[in-house]
């Protein structure tokens, strides 16, 4: 699925804009634990997340996400627009929760990174 599509699925805000038009996401890695994002995350997958601090776009880096999405409408740290400005993940956030987003991305077809 086009990130673009995911972004009008969830009413998300773009907070740090990439080439999302280009972007196409299978899977979906959903943590607030970056260690597990370390050890379990997928290149190329969403990162779902309730964490705002600059630590998911340093995690998303390492691994190779392309986006991370941010739920709850959580403040973002400037730190974390930095980050991610100077690392080109696109950054985006949405009112749903993360059971909330999962259960919409997850009915649209998109996988689950394998545990």
């Amino acid at each position: 699925m086009k990130l673009k599509e995911i972004i009008e699925l969830l009413n998300a805000k773009v907070i740090v804009d990439g080439n999302i038009e280009n972007v196409e996401i299978e899977k979906v890695t959903a943590s607030d634990l970056m260690s597990d994002v370390l050890a379990l995350g997928e290149e190329g997958s969403l990162l779902v997340t309730g964490l705002s601090s600059p630590q998911c776009i340093r995690t998303a880096g390492v691994v190779g996400i392309p986006a991370v999405l941010i739920v709850r409408n959580r403040d973002t740290m400037p730190e974390t627009i930095e980050a991610a400005k100077l690392s080109g993940i696109i950054l985006l956030s949405t009112k749903y929760s993360m059971f909330e987003t999962c259960g919409i991305l997850y009915a649209k077809g998109l996988k689950p990174v394998k545990v």
